[in-house]
């Protein structure tokens, strides 16, 4: 099944997927915080290297990611009034 444009959705769609969005708000949190971890444990242990790049950019681009869904779905939902 192909992924409609958020611009396509319905109200109800739309809200729907804004609930998604609080959930994977949470789950790239705690990824995010598990990356900051490892991180941190590789600088303590004095293991800099490519092993400790690996988790920062993945941290970054959960980050970028959810922050470019997040401000599209806002715009639409504001757009049309609802939330």
């Amino acid at each position: 099944m192909k992924e409609k444009n958020l611009s396509e959705l319905t109200d109800q769609e739309l809200l729907q997927e804004a609930n998604k969005m609080k959930s994977t708000k949470i789950t790239n949190a705690v990824l995010i915080g598990f990356l900051f971890g490892v991180i941190f444990y590789s600088v303590v242990k004095n293991t800099y290297g490519f092993l400790t790049l690996i988790p920062l950019y993945l941290a970054y681009k959960l980050i970028n990611n959810s922050k470019t869904d997040t401000k599209e779905l806002e715009a639409i939902l504001k757009e049309r009034n609802l939330k």
